[in-house]
């Protein structure tokens, strides 16, 4: 009986991982807990009802900031990364092997913090304006984050996509190796390269132990 109730006590002690952690609510949250980061200009961040759903509305005009909101997590736990995005359409002149072609009408990023500034890596997981669905390549201003085409092209905009990422998968392979803890989740909507336009909605982020 006492080797029981000690063994019942150890279970009781030990941490519960939650099936889901809720990124981006944006019925009930808003843009709480979200930070906004300027490079160029500010992108226009607010919160609509679109398609009868609450949602972000991003809007770009030759400006380049994002959002993003610090949350920590193990990808080899919570691998799963879901979300839901729309966009008016891809950039004419993006080429995403270029500095001068660097914008996108939606991207969702996955931070990795490293020791060291320069040791910071990010998955993008971007909507392409060129690079065909499925294929990566390093940013072109920096290798340490790397660009994912979830989608490309113009051909679904004006459509809601929901996506689901494998972020462990999808480390390893566009990094070679597994991933380390996660350290935020960030969106940007972005045309300060290019000088063009660009609209995009993003529905709620989850991440999941789950597919």
């Amino acid at each position: 009986m006492k080797n029981y109730v000690v063994l019942l006590l150890m279970l009781l002690a030990l941490p519960v991982c939650a099936e889901e952690i809720p990124v981006a609510r944006f019925a009930t949250e808003g843009l709480k807990g979200w930070e906004s980061k300027s490079f160029k200009g500010t992108t226009e961040y607010i919160i609509v009802q679109e398609d009868g759903k609450t949602v972000l509305k991003a809007h770009a005009k030759g400006s380049a900031s994002g959002l993003s909101k610090k949350i920590t997590f193990k990808p080899v736990i919570y691998r799963y990364l879901k979300w839901s995005w729309k966009i008016s359409n891809t950039i004419a002149q993006g080429n995403e092997k270029s500095k001068q072609g660097d914008d996108y009408a939606a991207r969702v990023y996955v931070v990795f913090p490293g020791r060291f500034f320069w040791q910071m890596r990010a998955l993008n997981y971007i909507w392409a304006n060129k690079l065909p669905k499925g294929e990566f390549v390093p940013n072109a201003f920096t290798s340490n984050a790397m660009l994912l085409a979830v989608q490309s092209g113009s051909a679904k905009a004006g459509q809601w996509i929901t996506e689901k990422r494998d972020i462990l998968a999808d480390y390893r392979r566009l990094f070679g190796e597994d991933p380390p803890e996660a350290g935020a989740i960030a969106i940007m909507t972005d045309t300060d390269n290019t000088g063009s336009e660009a609209t995009a909605w993003y529905g709620d982020i989850i991440l999941s132990t789950n597919p």
